[in-house]
């Protein structure tokens, strides 16, 4: 009997995730060989592992494990026997995992996070380059203790995927951060971000690039959640470009039993004199085509979970006004002009915190 295309894809599907699980399944033991103790400063104990080194610009360490792409769990027992102690950590493309935790003299907090490792590091294709092989985890804070550190491998992990553009990206280098950078220090420690946003990209961009779609779809597991925000770039995307667009992410996603979420956009920092958030800045695009509008449609059209970014954001900046509010946004870009689409790492977290709500909102994750 002759396969249709769509059984041939699902078992291609099939394939390449037993092939990833095994593998992954196979460094196991390797990567929790490479756990070892790492104090808090050299009172505490003068040597540290060989994976760690001092990090050269503020104090802290950078540790970096020789693991192939997947995912892990690390496990961190944080503070110091002789001294407070101010930690953060981070991981991979300046992912923040865990926000500032605050030990006193002699308590030590164990920690667990889930991560996703990568190549390329940040933008799926490729823009900031390949970055650093293997997992790399930053120790930083304004007075930064680790007592012991772990890493195993995670192949059957519950992971989050993020499809968007630059507002949500992982940024690698300069000032931007986006919000699904930041979304991981909200989630459960056993679920794993995997942030593919792109910067530039579009509906169409994610259909049509080999990097993009095609290299997520065969990724993703049933139950996995794909967080899907793209509208910025669709600036001359028709409508009904648009809608169907959004149809073939929604239904690409579907056939692999993941769940996919539709994210309307952030809006962007611009203000009319009425003390409103502008059209352009509520993401309606050059042709004047309402995409947060046209994304709520297909959300209730499809029966897909809908996150209301756009309606969520848009109230917050109007709540805070026009200049309470540019902290949140890149004050000085590199031009030395404001920009009204990117966020500070402090706007980021706050963007990622109000994802996080809408998710426990709809049950997609446990309220914390």
């Amino acid at each position: 009997m002759t396969q249709s295309p769509q059984h041939r894809s699902r078992s291609r599907l099939r394939s390449l995730r037993r092939r990833r699980s095994t593998a992954l399944a196979g460094t196991a033991l390797t990567v929790a060989s490479l756990a070892g103790a790492m104090p808090a400063n050299a009172a505490d104990a003068p040597h540290l592992p060989s994976q760690c080194v001092p990090a050269a610009a503020a104090p802290g360490w950078i540790c970096t494990f020789d693991v192939p792409p997947g995912t892990y769990e690390i496990r961190l027992a944080l503070g110091s026997r002789t001294q407070a102690a101010d930690t953060t950590v981070q991981v991979e493309a300046r992912r923040t995992v865990l926000p500032r935790i605050d030990t006193a003299a002699g308590q030590i907090l164990r920690r667990t996070v889930t991560v996703n490792v990568r190549t390329p590091e940040s933008m799926p294709d490729g823009q900031e380059g390949p970055g650093t092989p293997g997992l790399q985890v930053y120790i930083g804070g304004a007075a930064p203790a680790l007592a012991d550190i772990e890493v195993r491998a995670r192949p059957h992990a519950p992971q989050i995927f993020v499809i968007s553009d630059s507002t949500a990206a992982d940024w690698l280098n300069g000032p931007k951060r986006g919000w699904g950078q930041e979304l991981a220090q909200f989630l459960p420690s056993h679920i794993s971000l995997a942030n593919y946003g792109d910067s530039g990209s579009s509906t169409v961009s994610w259909l049509a690039d080999p990097s993009l779609f095609a290299t997520v779809q065969p990724l993703l597991h049933r139950r996995d959640t794909v967080l899907i925000q793209l509208a910025h770039n669709d600036k001359t995307t028709s409508e009904a470009t648009y809608r169907a667009n959004l149809q073939t992410l929604v239904d690409g996603v579907r056939t692999t039993g993941a769940v996919p979420v539709l994210v309307t956009p952030p809006v962007r920092h611009l203000f009319g004199t009425d003390g409103k958030i502008t059209p352009t800045g509520r993401i309606v695009n050059n042709l004047g085509v309402d995409l947060p509008a046209v994304m709520r449609s297909v959300a209730a059209e499809q029966r897909v979970p809908l996150l209301d970014l756009t309606a969520d954001s848009e109230a917050l900046l109007e709540r805070l006004g026009d200049a309470g509010s540019w902290p949140i946004y890149l004050t000085v870009a590199h031009d030395g002009v404001k920009d009204a689409s990117h966020f500070s790492e402090y706007g980021a977290t706050v963007m990622a915190g109000l994802v996080f709500r809408e998710l426990a909102a709809h049950g997609l994750v446990p309220a914390r």
